[in-house]
């Protein structure tokens, strides 16, 4: 049986997409994909952040209803550009393998030190970069990575950050300046982990074969701190898990109130997502005491 896999047009995404597949057919070298791509609403709006034009759902909307049209029976996504919540009739069937977490400077290519405005398309790191540069200019920028390293070499701005797992999986490694540590810039909710998308009907048991069930687990504690507190792309929160599959470290940040605060709580694995509930209390009682 042929599974029909919808993904964005980007490089990164395709080559997410290929990611899967191949780990589908590592699995049955004998199942039969077809990649199906299409242009989002997020990739067509470029002109506007993504909190004035409504949020990170403009990257999976024409990927969902290709879904829920029977269209594509899987689609893969980067799960920080995945809504807290999925469409109706919708479920995420599986979680890959976390590639880094964390975030990454990239300089103007051909130099070595920071000269301009820091592009940065995240509040979340918009935030949370003002404490490490100071009085460094931190402007807006749209766009795939691939787009974003045009615009950062063609002098719009003095650096960008970007997720590193996105750089890796371009093979792009060499253009990295500097890596932000979780503790400096604590990562969006998900980041590093892939998600594949499915109808709630649908059931193919390659896709609980290819899980990663840490993988799974931090992603079900950071979404559920994001969620308890009302997020999404348009409020600067972050989230980030690790479990080696019996205890588990959440942290998080919300600087909603013009401070930044953030707090850490461990746990057991196996109650993920109250962690993340409980996480999200403790933030909220830290920006009441500021």
């Amino acid at each position: 049986m042929k599974i029909r896999v919808g993904s964005r047009e980007s490089r990164l995404a395709v080559i997410q997409s290929e990611i899967i597949i191949n780990k589908l057919k590592m699995l049955d070298p004998s199942v039969e994909t077809e990649l199906v791509t299409m242009k989002t609403t997020g990739d067509k709006i470029l002109d506007r952040t993504l909190d004035k034009v409504g949020g990170k759902g403009l990257f999976v909307r024409e990927l969902d209803r290709a879904l829920l049209d029977g269209e594509v029976d899987i689609t893969v996504h980067s799960l920080k550009d995945m809504p807290m919540e999925p469409e109706l009739g919708l479920k995420i069937a599986a979680y890959s393998e976390r590639e880094a977490a964390n975030d990454v400077l990239i300089l103007r290519r051909g130099e070595t030190e920071l000269n301009g405005a820091i592009g940065c398309a995240s509040l979340r790191r918009g935030e949370q970069l003002k404490r490490l540069y100071p009085g460094i200019e931190i402007k807006p920028i749209r766009g795939n990575v691939i787009t974003r390293l045009n615009k950062l070499d063609s002098g719009e701005y003095g650096a960008i950050v970007l997720a590193k797992a996105g750089i890796v999986r371009l093979g792009l490694c060499d253009r990295i300046s500097r890596e932000f540590t979780a503790e400096e810039i604590i990562p969006a909710a998900g980041q590093g982990i892939m998600a594949v998308e499915t109808r709630e009907d649908y059931y193919n048991e390659l896709l609980e074969r290819i899980n990663d069930e840490n993988a799974q687990c931090c992603a079900v504690a950071e979404r559920s701190f994001v969620r308890a507190l009302g997020g999404g792309c348009s409020i600067p929160v972050a989230a980030y898990a690790q479990t080696d599959g019996i205890g588990m470290t959440v942290c998080g940040m919300d600087a909603r109130s013009g401070e930044l605060v953030s707090c850490v709580i461990r746990g057991y694995a196996e109650d993920a997502e109250q962690l993340g509930i409980q996480l999200a209390d403790g933030v909220r009682r830290e920006s009441m005491m500021h």
